[in-house]
């Protein structure tokens, strides 16, 4: 893995994504190899502060592993992920260069991520409360009776009020990812990933938490990642939408274009077995 890397940008307004430092998400060349094989080839795209990014294309494309890599679950191979200005798995170097970051500097920047996985994720011995509190307290070093007021705040958002003291397993599969979600959200993250959320669930709840999501998407300034074979909903919150295959951005644009008029044949195709 390239570790040792000339920085040429050194300030937040000269930050990758432009002179106005919009971008909050920045992949730089990225590359993600598994031994000879390549996942993701030298990727270079954007996520503009607030705005909603889907990412689409057949299985094996490395649309999870985007997200998996921004959660520090993954390590590049090569290039660098620019978070809010700064490098999330290296570190600046006094003599201007990028070394890979240690396990301080990742906690630090993580703060900034929250991700809803496609599975549940939560602790089973614990209450929902206390799942949703258990990150903000230990990472965040939040008063435990403010977290917990603010969980409470979540449930009431996700229709949860009332399984506050219940444990996962007496939950159903969309209620478990609506507490997910709330757990995410207790971290106040700048950046929500959402890893095919309604792929674990049965067909009848996945409306419901579409239907979540939206409302959080319509009603917060949090900049969303999102992988979905979902196409009505990318089409409903997405301010961009890109198709990815073979571990490229092969095309990408607005909802409107991307679903009525792609322009790059496998998009076509894709889009074509699906819908």
């Amino acid at each position: 893995m390239a570790t040792d890397q000339p920085v040429k940008k050194t300030g937040p307004e000269d930050a990758p994504g432009g002179t106005s430092g919009s971008a909050l998400v920045h992949f730089d060349q990225v590359v993600k190899r598994y031994g000879d094989h390549t996942v993701l080839d030298h990727l270079d795209f954007e996520v503009q502060r607030g705005k909603h990014v889907t990412l689409i294309g057949p299985s094996g494309s490395g649309k999870t592993t985007i997200l998996r890599l921004l959660m520090t679950l993954e390590k590049v191979s090569g290039g660098v992920i620019w978070v809010d200005g700064e490098p999330l798995t290296h570190r600046r170097t006094p003599g201007g260069k990028l070394k890979s970051a240690d396990e301080k500097h990742l906690r630090q920047v993580r703060k900034k991520i929250g991700m809803v996985f496609q599975q549940f994720n939560l602790f089973p011995n614990m209450k929902v409360l206390q799942n949703i509190i258990e990150a903000p307290v230990n990472v965040l070093g939040m008063d435990k009776d403010e977290a917990a007021e603010r969980a409470r705040g979540l449930l009431e958002l996700v229709g949860l009020s009332d399984k506050i003291d219940a444990h996962p397993t007496q939950l159903s599969g969309g209620q478990q990812q609506r507490v997910a979600i709330a757990r995410a959200l207790a971290m106040r993250p700048e950046i929500l990933l959402l890893d095919e959320v309604t792929s674990a669930l049965d067909p009848e709840l996945v409306a419901g938490v579409l239907d979540l999501l939206r409302d959080i998407a319509r009603s917060t300034d949090i900049t969303m990642l999102c992988v979905t074979h979902e196409m009505g909903f990318a089409r409903d919150i997405s301010d961009t939408v890109m198709m990815f295959n073979e571990g490229r951005v092969i095309e990408s644009g607005t909802p409107e274009k991307i679903f009525t008029a792609p322009e790059h044949e496998r998009t076509r195709d894709f889009l074509g077995a699906i819908l």
